[in-house]
């Protein structure tokens, strides 16, 4: 059969990331690739527990069919939760979706025609290419810095007209893939731009509850509250497997969102909603995110000091980050960072190229590790052999 797909299937590929993964798959591979959070962070005794209460005292409504909106006790908590990141808002704005990356998709689908102008950071996020790339947007990456986006250039790239762009996508809090985070100066900076030039704002922030020591800056959505999208996650805090997620909208924008959430899938899982709303009574993720804290806390500084020890006098130059999960890398002028993959993997280690994770013309020399699913001496074995590939390759 000779199926005639759409133009905006034509413009789907297959994640960079996904593809990689399927190499370190092999055995031995100490893989950095990844963005999966640590399974050792997992509460399967708090999710066994609640999935029998929520199965024992509500069952049949937790099976059924339920409103698209989201459960409201979690929805509720949402909007409670986001007091922290000054953010007022009533659970009525609260979307939950089934994973953050659905509310990427739900923007995408509400926001974007062909054509249409979308602002990003150099680098970004690679779901997010993925989700807006259908739509046939035209995307323009904003300068960027060790702070963020530059105010400056996101101010000259908005455009005017039809050509004015439909919003711009941020990850302010330890972002993917660079894991670096907006200061105060920065978030006051970009978010006077957004108000002055009507410039609505995705804000995702899946690794906000990820900080080391101290919790970063209030919330872009919280200085630009009808401008903004929020998009949150339980995928780093609980786990990514239960597909949870939600967004944050405007009243005047929510509708519109819902309806698209409707059509895409009816409702995220009720069990599943219901299963967490259970987990986060009695306060259980105060006292469960501090010890997935500490952990990374540990391995990213367990990966810094191999960085320090290995990667000295090779030329490269590195991220230091405050939270979160990953480490972004720069390497020497003239290497590579696709053909270095083949001869680190060769000696058992794997990470991600940077190249995948650009709107427009790419660093082909960066990359970027994760530190959170590998132990101690699995980052200072794998950084040792990542260091020999780097020499030969040099």
């Amino acid at each position: 059969m000779n199926w005639k797909l759409a133009q905006r299937a034509e413009k789907m590929n297959p994640s960079v990331i996904r593809e990689i993964l399927k190499v370190t798959e092999k055995p031995g591979i100490i893989s950095f690739a990844g963005g999966l959070p640590s399974p050792q962070t997992f509460p399967i005794d708090a999710m066994r527990e609640a999935s029998e209460r929520v199965l024992r005292d509500d069952g049949k409504a937790a099976l059924q069919y339920a409103a698209s909106e989201g459960y409201a006790p979690l929805r509720e908590w949402v909007a409670q939760d986001l007091l922290k990141q000054g953010m007022k808002v009533s659970p009525d704005q609260v979307l939950i979706t089934t994973g953050s990356q659905q509310g990427l998709d739900l923007v995408a689908k509400i926001l974007i025609d062909a054509g249409s102008r979308i602002l990003v950071e150099t680098p970004t996020y690679l779901g997010a290419l993925q989700a807006f790339t259908p739509m046939e947007p035209t995307l323009v990456s904003v300068g960027s810095d060790d702070h963020g986006v530059d105010p400056a250039d996101l101010r000259a790239k908005v455009g005017t007209g039809a050509d004015k762009a439909r919003f711009v996508y941020l990850l302010p809090n330890f972002q993917n893939p660079t894991g670096r985070t907006m200061t105060e100066e920065r978030r006051a900076a970009v978010a006077q731009v957004a108000v002055e030039s009507g410039l609505p704002i995705i804000e995702d922030n899946p690794y906000g509850d990820l900080w080391f020591d101290a919790p970063p800056a209030p919330s872009l959505s919280s200085r630009h509250p009808e401008g903004s999208v929020y998009l949150g996650s339980f995928s780093k805090i609980l786990a990514p497997g239960l597909r949870l997620g939600y967004l944050v909208a405007p009243k005047a924008l929510y509708p519109k969102l819902l309806q698209a959430k409707q059509a895409a899938d009816l409702h995220t899982p009720s069990f599943n909603q219901r299963v967490v709303a259970e987990v986060l009574k009695d306060g259980f993720i105060e006292r469960h995110v501090p010890t997935i804290r500490a952990l990374y806390k540990q391995q990213c500084e367990a990966m810094l000091a191999a960085m320090d020890r290995e990667m000295a006098g090779l030329g490269l130059t590195w991220s230091r980050p405050v939270g979160g999960m990953f480490l972004w890398v720069q390497l020497p002028q003239g290497l590579k960072a696709i053909p270095l993959l083949d001869k680190a993997v060769e000696k058992g280690v794997a990470f991600v190229p940077g190249s995948a994770f650009y709107a427009g013309d790419a660093n082909e020399s960066t990359l970027r590790l994760s530190f959170v699913t590998a132990t101690v001496d699995q980052i200072n074995t794998g950084m040792k052999a990542l260091a020999a590939a780097i020499r030969e390759s040099l």
